[in-house]
């Protein structure tokens, strides 16, 4: 299990691309597996035959710990080509490698062989990978001890074309992936393709002790879950609580948050603005040519507006270093943009947001936006965040008080912009309003520096000419 993150010691299994038997090469990805920061498929960095897998989908494995085995042994597995019904080799053989291939070896893996009975698919789930591990412990044993072990043919299967979310989708209601039919663009397996492969084994009582029974008439339609919640197979009926294990991302959420809270005190303030001229900014962008092909959204702008805030007020991007008992002022901006996904809560950051132009910050947030929703946000571009923002209006919230995200200084809520009464030049007219607010650390960041740079914020929001005059 390779070092996939700075900090992470240890990532679960999600899930195994290849068996004992089957031949790999360099840079082809063997599984998939989970850590505290995000999913990652892991490349073999050898050309060779698998051997063994050493743990089953579903465990979680140190960094370190060795989790596949591959035979490198050059032209060892293709030296002979002798029918599959094998002679044992000699048990005085001394080197088996040399001596005992010529004996009726199938072209495969030294110490597994070939089985006349394996040409039908491999059980999947746990069953697979628990079994493969003893059954191949078991050929190395017999090639030790100078005995042919009994045959086992791998069969060759092409890897399904899913997104990190759909195979954790399919992982939690125990569908091969390989059974179901893709509907989706070049062939890919859709969350819907899941869910209509899972429904014909749903149907019959498989276990008795927890019947799935029909949807009466009456019943309302089953909803779409949000993007912030993970995908949660519908609870069969008398079933009044459900555990779900906290592990990977959401595992190490939960620990960052406690942290954090307890570590770092909490001030946080508020502001309510008039933000309907930022509104009629963002409708003028999108039909700006330089902004042609690019998201532009309210994000957008208060993620500039906060850019700008910070130039002004620099001491507010810092972090605290305990050890040191300094503060460290960062001199570049790497702005996290916290995202819900199925997982759990993430917070990739733009990597020096604060010398992006307009249309390359718009880029690099519709990019970090789509990766997030895929799954594919990797533990790299979660590391080295100064400031964060949240969106809690996409969920039609008008505010709350968000909590730090380790190692940051401030994290900035923005809330749902609706229309509302509003004194505007002296009458009461409906502007577009939203409430922002800042939390910071007020060990680094007192209520001053705090207050100013919210004020900034909503200045700009509130007449944005001033992202040209205060730039």
């Amino acid at each position: 299990m390779p070092d996939v993150g700075e900090g992470l010691t240890e990532a679960e299994i999600l899930k195994w691309y290849v068996q004992p038997g089957d031949t790999v090469t360099d840079g082809q990805v063997v599984c998939e597996v989970e850590t505290a920061k995000a999913a990652v498929e892991l490349p073999c960095p050898f050309d060779g035959v698998v051997h063994e897998l050493r743990f089953p989908e579903g465990t979680t494995v140190d960094v370190g710990e060795v989790i596949i085995s591959v035979n490198v042994g050059g032209d060892e597995p293709a030296a002979a080509e002798a029918p599959a019904a094998a002679a044992p080799a000699p048990a005085a053989a001394p080197e088996p490698e040399a001596e005992a291939e010529p004996q009726g070896r199938q072209p495969v893996l030294v110490g597994y062989g070939v089985a006349a009975s394996s040409t039908k698919r491999r059980p999947r789930k746990q069953a697979t990978a628990t079994a493969a591990a003893p059954a191949a412990l078991a050929a190395v044993q017999g090639e030790l001890n100078g005995r042919a072990p009994a045959p086992v043919a791998p069969v060759p299967q092409a890897r399904p074309l899913a997104k990190p979310p759909v195979r954790k989708l399919a992982k939690d209601l125990g569908v091969d992936l390989a059974t179901v039919v893709p509907t989706g663009p070049d062939g890919i397996v859709t969350r819907e393709d899941v869910h209509k492969a899972a429904a014909p084994a749903q149907a019959p009582a498989a276990v008795p002790a927890q019947p799935r029974p029909q949807a009466p008439a009456a019943a309302p339609q089953q909803q779409p879950a949000p993007a912030a919640a993970p995908v949660a197979e519908p609870v069969a009926a008398g079933v009044r609580e459900t555990r779900v294990p906290i592990k990977g991302v959401r595992k190490a959420t939960a620990q960052a948050m406690v942290g954090s809270a307890f570590t770092a005190p909490h001030v946080t303030e508020f502001v309510t603005v008039d933000v309907t001229r930022t509104m009629r900014l963002v409708e003028e962008l999108k039909t700006d040519r330089d902004m042609a092909g690019l998201r532009v959204n309210p994000l957008l702008l208060v993620a500039r507006a906060l850019l700008v805030a910070i130039r002004r007020h620099p001491e507010i991007n810092a972090s605290w270093d305990e050890a040191a008992q300094e503060i460290v002022v960062k001199h570049y901006v790497n702005l996290g943009i916290a995202a819900a996904t199925p997982r759990g809560l993430i917070v990739p950051n733009i990597k020096d947001a604060h010398a992006k132009t307009l249309p390359e910050l718009a880029s690099a947030l519709g990019e970090l936006v789509a990766t997030a929703r895929e799954g594919r946000t990797t533990p790299a571009a979660m590391q080295g965040g100064t400031v964060t923002i949240t969106n809690v209006g996409v969920f039609g919230v008008d505010t709350g008080t968000p909590i730090l995200n380790p190692g940051e200084s401030a994290i900035l809520a923005v809330g749902a912009i609706k229309l509302q009464p509003w004194v505007h030049k002296g009458k009461v007219k409906p502007r577009h309003v939203t409430t922002l607010a800042l939390s910071f650390d007020h060990r680094l960041v007192d209520g001053e520096l705090g207050s100013k740079v919210l004020a900034d914020v909503a200045a700009v929001l509130e007449q944005p000419r001033r992202l040209i005059t205060w730039a």
